[in-house]
C-alpha cells in the first residue's frame, strides 16, 4: 500500500487513530526488545558449564561446583551458583530468590503486551463508535439525508476497528511465543532447582553418615 494511501487512510479514522499508533509503537518496541532478549540468552546457554556444577555437586564438591559456574552468563548455572553459595543460610530460599530474579527478566514486558491486545481492539472499536456517531449526525442534518456521506461516514469509522484488531493479532503471536519461552525458563529452573537440592541433602547425609562411622 502506497505510504500516502495509508496516510489518508489513517487520517479517515479519526483522533482515535493517535493513541492507536501510540499502542502500536509500544508492541512493536516490546516484541523487538524481548526477541533480542531471547536471542541473547539462547546464546548465553552453556550446558558444560551447567553438566560441571551437577558434576561436583554429586562428588560433594560444592566449592569446585560454585567455581564451574562463577562465570558463566548462563541463567540455569548464575541460579545454580547462586544457590550453592548461599547454601549455609538457606539453600530453598536462596533458589527462589535467584529464580524470581531472572524470571522478572524473561516476564518484563510480557504483562504490557498482553495490556495491549486487549486495548487496541477497544480504542478501534471506541472509534468506530464515535465515527458511526459522527455519521448518523449527518441524517438530521441533511435535508436529504446524506445517504452516500453517511455510508462513506460508517466505512471511514470501520478503519479504527480494523486497526485496532490489526495491531491485536500482531502482538498475540510474539505474545504467545514469549509466554511459552518465559514456561520453559521456568519449568528447566524448578527441575534444576529440585536435582541440586538432592544433590545437597545426599551429600549432607553423606556427611552424617562418615561422622557416625566415625564415632
Amino acid at each position: 500500500m502506497p505510504l500516502q494511501n495509508l496516510t489518508n487512510l489513517f487520517i479517515k479514522g479519526g483522533p482515535v487513530m493517535w493513541p492507536l499508533l501510540a499502542v502500536s509503537v509500544v508492541a512493536l518496541t516490546i516484541v523487538f526488545e524481548r526477541l533480542f532478549f531471547t536471542i541473547r540468552e539462547k546464546r548465553r546457554r552453556q550446558p558444560v558449564a551447567v553438566a560441571k556444577i551437577f558434576a561436583a555437586a554429586e562428588e560433594g564438591d560444592f566449592a569446585g561446583a560454585e567455581q564451574a559456574g562463577a562465570s558463566s552468563a548462563d541463567f540455569i548455572a548464575v541460579i545454580l551458583t547462586y544457590a550453592i553459595r548461599h547454601r549455609s543460610v538457606s539453600f530453598s530460599n536462596a533458589l527462589l530468590q535467584c529464580s524470581g530474579l531472572e524470571l522478572q527478566r524473561f516476564n518484563r514486558g510480557i504483562s504490557t503486551l498482553d495490556t495491549i491486545i486487549t486495548l487496541a481492539p477497544l480504542l478501534g472499536l471506541f472509534g468506530t463508535v464515535t465515527g458511526m456517531i459522527h455519521a448518523f449526525g449527518l441524517l438530521g442534518a441533511s435535508e436529504l439525508g446524506a445517504p452516500t456521506a453517511i455510508t462513506g461516514g460508517i466505512a471511514e469509522a470501520l478503519i479504527a476497528t480494523a486497526f485496532g484488531l490489526l495491531i491485536a493479532m500482531i502482538s498475540l503471536l510474539p505474545f504467545n511465543y514469549l509466554n511459552t519461552q518465559l514456561e520453559a525458563a521456568r519449568q528447566e529452573m524448578e527441575n534444576v532447582g529440585a536435582h541440586l537440592e538432592l544433590l545437597l541433602l545426599k551429600s549432607q547425609k553423606d556427611a552424617v553418615q562418615k561422622t557416625s562411622g566415625g564415632l
